[in-house]
């Protein structure tokens, strides 16, 4: 069972739930609080132990790179005006020479095609996939869990969350066979299953562990739903080829590919921050009233 050591960040899409703040800046570097979402998504990256970050960019998404680059300037200046906890604070957040990578997905043609654009840098070893949109501040983060649980089953592994049985039609849920503590050996993935039809109640979250084979079978893949190609269409053929379970995550988790739900992402973490706390809730105590 080979490690899991590099995780592919799609980073490539238009941000249409969010504008038209994405039309300029973008989505991976909306703020929440004062990080952007690229930032929570690599820490938890680097956290759960993985080495090589891949960013699967597109046009006029140049500002994520170099978000990970050193800003001369701005340093320069901190450190003239002895701004050190500042400047600490910037270099520490950076990646060392060569952890990041980036490569181009030239055309939106979906998320199983932005992770098939990784597949010379990832090579012939199993994978993480992240998704931008989803950010986790807890710790341990779900890529750590996941890949603590990959240790015990190798395969392929997605993250999961239980909800409302009402709301599976506005995710992919998993088809369980059989549970065992935080992990569940899966028979497939069904996309927005109506709520009586749906076979679970486990949705499925922007975390992946995948092997290898999963780029064959996305560079032979047709389009699926909306045109595009579909990650879930090839996890579902590699699944009864190779083990597949769904790995129940502790923690919370924020969908910030919305407003409401990047509003919600603000409020939440910025409670947790204690130079925020006091007088955020206050202030929504005021304007509750």
């Amino acid at each position: 069972m080979k490690p899991v050591r590099k995780v592919v960040i799609p980073v490539a899409g238009l941000g249409t739930r969010v504008l038209p703040a994405t039309k300029t800046i973008p989505k991976e570097l909306l703020p929440v609080v004062d990080r952007p979402l690229i930032d929570y998504v690599v820490a938890e990256a680097r956290e759960a132990g993985l080495e090589t970050i891949v960013l699967v960019t597109g046009r006029g998404k140049g500002a994520i790179e170099d978000y990970f680059d050193h800003a001369y300037e701005l340093e320069a200046t901190l450190a003239a005006k002895s701004k050190t906890e500042l400047l600490d604070e910037l270099r520490a957040g950076l990646p060392a020479a060569g952890e990041v990578i980036a490569t181009r997905q030239q055309a939106p043609l979906g998320l199983g095609h932005a992770v098939w654009c990784a597949r010379e840098i990832v090579g012939d070893e199993p994978f993480a996939v992240s998704l931008p949109d989803e950010i986790v501040p807890s710790r341990p983060g779900f890529l750590k869990q996941m890949l603590d649980a990959y240790a015990r089953t190798g395969g392929n592994i997605v993250a999961v969350e239980e909800v409302d049985r009402s709301e599976t039609s506005k995710y992919g849920v998993i088809a369980p066979k059989a549970r065992r503590g935080d992990l569940i050996e899966m028979t497939g993935m069904v996309e927005k299953p109506a709520p009586e039809a749906a076979p679970s109640n486990f949705r499925i979250i922007g975390r992946y562990i995948l092997q290898p084979e999963i780029f064959a079978l996305l560079e032979r893949q047709e389009k699926g739903a909306g045109g595009e190609i579909q990650l879930t269409d090839a996890m579902n053929k590699l699944n009864g080829r190779q083990p597949f379970h769904a790995c129940v995550c502790k923690g919370v988790i924020h969908d910030c590919g919305s407003k409401l739900g990047w509003l919600q992402a603000n409020i939440a973490l910025a409670l947790e921050r204690p130079e925020f706390a006091e007088a955020l809730n206050a202030y929504l105590r005021a304007r509750l009233q």
